[in-house]
């Protein structure tokens, strides 16, 4: 009776063939002589049937590891680094690389090597394009020995043996879903190429991957997108006032968010000057902190001098065309001639004044945020800053990105404003860098996060 042959597993054919031997004769006992030593029995066809399932149980091991491992990165670069990894045990190669050009054309472009420093992808990157070791467009391509290859394009065979490379393996990154978007090349020190088994595994592999960096594609184009709009709802460039200078810092979500900033120049020589955020992130909460900085600037030209009246009017607008929204703001009038700044906030964290002789948070009235309340009206207050001394506003998200409590938070700032070098006190930008490095260590002031941090500093001559 045949064994039973199980089912195809994860594109792999278990189709077992029939073994070709037959059982061997019972030997005739004998009185002289040694024992024969019995013949070796031929594995049956259960043996064969067991190490075939063992070998698939292995293959899709291997598999699940590696896709979870990918499935886990959530931006391209690492993503593709994984796959460049993964994709070099799977066909058993040491270095390779990878070229990511979807084929909408939309961008972005980028080449990764595996084993390979930036000047060896500039020296592959002279290689013709119709001769290069991959074909983006088209299916695998293999150099099983590309030095012994009849017509191999003269350029490449050069580079080869710069690189010291001589047989190479690609697959194209291209699925019917996702598109085509580049494509990996992994190269072998010898002459070789990938056995059957590597190549199905490679491929299943790889097609899992183009699907995920699809995906992840999709992310950078829409984050880029978001960054670019926002960027285009903020200052270009900060006004050149006599008696100050400004400078500004502003790190956004991968979603975007609704954080702002502002410097106008004003009549008699004055500048307004504004922090806010409105709550939310993506699209809408872009487009509202938009509405409002434009709104703001409005209101700033017409009754600068007096930051109630701006946030009184900024409130009533918000809550007539955008009830469901709330947001916190802060308008300062800064006469820098007189090095006095007359402020109003609603909801927002105080400024922090940064001198050689002090460094302390501004004395502000705890007041809602705008849109919370029926009629939003707080006191403003009065700075008066010294020569060399630095007005530092700045939103919530600092405060939240580093994960502290908001007691902690401040204490943190705080410290960071005291230690800033002497050497660097004298430029406004660099003192806003030494906060963000030191209020949010190790990468954080860069890391993604729904939380928008804004930093705006006038330090006055």
């Amino acid at each position: 009776m045949n064994a039973p042959h199980p089912s195809k597993v994860a594109g792999i054919d278990p189709t077992v063939p029939t073994p070709a031997h037959t059982a061997s004769p019972t030997s005739p006992t004998s009185t002289a002589g040694p024992a024969p030593v019995p013949a070796p029995h031929p594995p049956t066809p259960g043996t064969v049937l067991q190490d075939r399932l063992a070998g698939w149980v292995s293959d899709l091991t291997t598999l699940h590891e590696l896709t979870e491992r990918l499935t886990r990165t959530t931006a391209l670069d690492p993503a593709l680094r994984e796959l460049l990894a993964a994709g070099a045990s799977l066909v058993g190669a040491r270095r390779g690389l990878v070229v990511l050009d979807p084929g909408d054309g939309l961008g972005p472009r980028t080449t990764l090597g595996l084993g390979l420093g930036r000047a060896d992808l500039g020296l592959l990157e002279t290689v013709p394009r119709g001769a290069l070791p991959y074909d983006p467009g088209g299916g695998e391509t293999v150099h099983p020995d590309l030095l012994a290859e009849d017509g191999l394009d003269p350029r490449h065979r050069e580079v080869a043996v710069r690189l010291d490379y001589a047989a190479s393996y690609a697959l194209p990154l291209a699925t019917g879903s996702a598109g085509r978007l580049g494509a990996a090349v992994w190269f072998y020190d010898e002459p070789a190429e990938p056995h059957e088994r590597q190549r199905h595994l490679a491929g299943l592999y790889v097609r899992h991957a183009t699907e995920h960096l699809a995906r992840l594609l999709e992310v950078e184009r829409t984050r880029a997108c978001m960054a670019t709009i926002t960027a285009e709802l903020l200052p270009t460039r900060l006004p050149r006032v006599a008696g100050v200078q400004l400078a500004a810092r502003h790190r956004t979500g991968p979603r975007g968010g609704g954080d702002w900033y502002d410097a106008l120049p004003l009549p008699d020589a004055a500048l307004g000057l504004s922090v806010g955020s409105v709550t939310g992130s993506g699209p809408s909460a872009v487009a509202a902190m938009g509405r409002l900085r434009a709104s703001l600037r409005a209101y700033a030209v017409m009754e600068g001098e007096d930051p109630v009246a701006v946030l009184s009017d900024l409130e009533l607008l918000l809550r007539l065309t955008e009830p469901a929204r709330s947001a916190t703001a802060l308008f300062a009038f800064c006469e820098p001639a007189l090095r006095k700044v007359t402020l109003a906030g609603a909801g927002h964290s105080p400024p922090l004044l940064i001198g050689e002789r002090r460094t302390e948070f501004a004395e502000t009235t705890v007041s809602a945020p705008l849109g919370m309340l029926a009629c939003w009206e707080a006191p403003s207050v009065e700075i008066q800053a010294e020569a060399g001394e630095t007005v530092l506003l700045y939103t919530d998200g600092l405060l939240h990105r580093t994960g502290d409590p908001m007691d902690r938070a401040f204490a943190r700032l705080h410290a960071a404003a005291a230690g800033v070098p002497r050497a660097v006190r004298h430029d406004p930008g660099a003192v806003a860098d030494h906060v963000l490095r030191t209020v949010l260590p190790d990468g954080l002031d860069t890391a993604d996060s729904d939380e928008d941090v804004v930093l705006l500093a006038v330090r006055f001559g």
